[in-house]
């Protein structure tokens, strides 16, 4: 990893999102660039004040990173929409990394679908790490999430190639289906019938993950197997929580465009709710 950039708006959330991305940059000898966008659709005088404050900011959090941190970081302010700021800047600057802070959770409903977050991460062709949890220190361990499609071994690949995991555990989950049992009629299978399709199940979905283990470039992760009884996201954040996972990898291709993931279902599900960080590895940077 040789360059990060941090999207800031000088929340709490974003201290956090600069923290670890400080971390990451000390770790990986990584170059570190930070930038804020002002919304440029609003009256000269309020753009331009919103600017000079934004500059003045950065300039600050630029002499901490050097004083705290001793690393060089190059700041910039730009104009435009929040979102396609960020998209913009990225596509110039092209980093290996894009870090941003959690999206704010709302007390009566959910606006994550829609927010500059979700779109960037739609959007752009770099990984995009959501910090969602103070920063302590290097990930000690990296849980990332499978449906076995070539669009998730590409995901993997990526994580791989970022070496978040180097020097900690890793492991690969697979929530598998065992559709007889979720049928309408299901219920009425005899028991010795019903723990035998079970048990093959299992050992089909077990086949099925240690060869795509095989085909990544991840060595010896732990494999963990879950059926899915209370949908995907949900046994994914269970699973993240049990095995102590301090980063989530969320693919964003999955089987279909109808079926699991990417933002609608899964993924925005477990970037919504998990209190740990989650990369998520776009399209475009998965191809």
């Amino acid at each position: 990893m040789k360059e990060i950039m941090l999207a800031t708006d000088f929340s709490e959330r974003s201290d956090r999102a600069l923290r670890r991305a400080t971390l990451l940059a000390r770790q990986f000898g990584a170059a570190l660039t930070i930038i804020h966008v002002v919304d440029d659709d609003q009256p000269k005088r309020i753009v331009d004040s919103e600017r000079d404050t934004a500059t003045e900011l950065l300039r600050e959090l630029r002499s901490t990173v050097r004083t705290v941190d001793e690393l060089a970081c190059e700041i910039r302010v730009v104009l435009a929409d929040p979102f396609e700021g960020i998209v913009r800047t990225v596509e110039e600057k092209g980093p290996d990394l894009l870090v941003i802070g959690a999206h704010r959770r709302r007390a009566l409903r959910d606006v994550f679908v829609g927010t500059t977050a979700e779109r960037t991460i739609r959007s752009v062709a770099c990984p995009v790490l959501m910090v969602n949890a103070p920063p302590v220190g290097r990930y000690h361990h990296v849980m990332l999430t499978s449906d076995l499609s070539e669009g998730a071994k590409a995901a993997v690949n990526v994580c791989a190639a970022l070496g978040f995991a180097q020097e900690g555990d890793a492991s690969i989950l697979y929530v598998y289906d065992a559709p007889a049992v979720r049928l309408a009629m299901g219920h009425t299978l005899p028991t010795d019938s019903r723990e035998s399709y079970l048990e093959t199940q299992r050992k089909e979905a077990t086949r099925n993950l240690l060869d795509f283990v095989g085909a990544s470039r991840w060595r010896s992760p732990k494999r963990i197997l879950r059926q899915d009884l209370h949908g995907t996201a949900e046994e994914i954040l269970r699973a993240s929580n049990e095995e102590k996972a301090d980063l989530i990898m969320v693919g964003t291709h999955g089987r279909s465009s109808l079926a699991k993931f990417f933002l609608g279902s899964v993924a925005e599900a477990v970037l919504r709710k998990a209190e740990c960080d989650v990369l998520a590895i776009p399209p475009a940077c998965a191809n």
